[in-house]
């Protein structure tokens, strides 16, 4: 039976968008983790929802439009929170809300498009196209190359935003382009569980690195292989059960964040 599935050329793209995805999301999870900014990341991951709904109105992908408000959101994130007279939660429901509501209204008034909700809500690996394939290429090369020549800068804004400001590092700067990271990686991860399920898979595979590790690098390698076994394991079952990937690949990510729960009390 696996033989057979993976003769298929659709199944053959799902697996590559899912081995791109977790490295996307090992990588820019472990920050969101460490840096605890899960909030803002579901903010974030909501607002592209509009982009996405904007993008089937207007006949574009809707990757790209996901991708513009994402952006949108993390720059308005970036400004505001520095603002000492705004309240960064309610900004956040704010954008959250919005977003929705504005991918909702585009999308119920797409014709013929209100029936394939569900796959931008809850995510459809198996329908991705050669253009989805290679805008999520392009997003990982640009979030890895962009780790790897800020992984000091990201690290130090991560753990201790005060000081870093009194060795002149541009902390907002830094910050800004970490929230854009985030907005690119919920980019290549829509197709596979959506954007209702989007947060677990960017926050459980690191968090259950992190019960085995304390350093930042280690941390982001077995997160990425976390979601990548996730992943690949959730195409199979799916398969093999004729049900959607999303839930599934969430269902045993979540198990594998129960069972290093577990690992970890008994070595203590």
């Amino acid at each position: 039976m696996v033989a057979d599935i993976l003769a298929y050329a659709f199944f053959q793209k799902a697996l590559i968008i899912a081995v791109l995805a977790s490295a996307a999301a090992g990588v820019v999870g472990t920050y969101i983790v460490v840096k605890r900014i899960s909030l803002i990341t579901g903010s974030i991951a909501h607002t592209a929802f509009g982009g996405l709904g904007m993008s089937l109105f207007f006949g574009f992908n809707p990757l790209v439009g996901a991708a513009g408000f994402s952006l949108l959101s993390a720059g308005i994130v970036a400004v505001f929170r520095q603002k000492s007279n705004y309240r960064l939660d309610t900004l956040l429901s704010f954008l959250w809300s919005t977003g929705m509501a504005v991918g909702l209204v585009f999308i119920f008034m797409t014709p013929g498009y209100a029936t394939d909700l569900n796959s931008f809500l809850f995510g459809n690996i198996l329908l991705v196209s050669n253009f989805d394939l290679i805008f999520i290429l392009a997003l990982n090369i640009a979030i890895i190359a962009t780790v790897l020549l800020m992984y000091n800068s990201f690290l130090a804004v991560s753990f201790d935003e005060e000081y870093s400001s009194t060795r002149n590092l541009p902390v907002s700067l830094v910050y800004f382009v970490l929230l854009a990271l985030i907005a690119l990686t919920i980019v290549a991860v829509i197709r596979v569980v959506g954007i209702v399920l989007m947060i677990a898979l960017l926050t459980i595979p690191a968090a259950s690195a992190q019960m085995f590790n304390r350093t930042v690098k280690k941390i982001m390698l077995i997160a990425v292989a976390i979601s990548a076994v996730s992943m690949i394991a959730g195409l199979f079952l799916s398969a093999a059960i004729n049900f959607p990937p999303g839930p599934i690949i969430v269902l045993i990510t979540s198990g594998i964040y129960l069972a290093s729960i577990f690992v970890a009390k008994l070595k203590r």
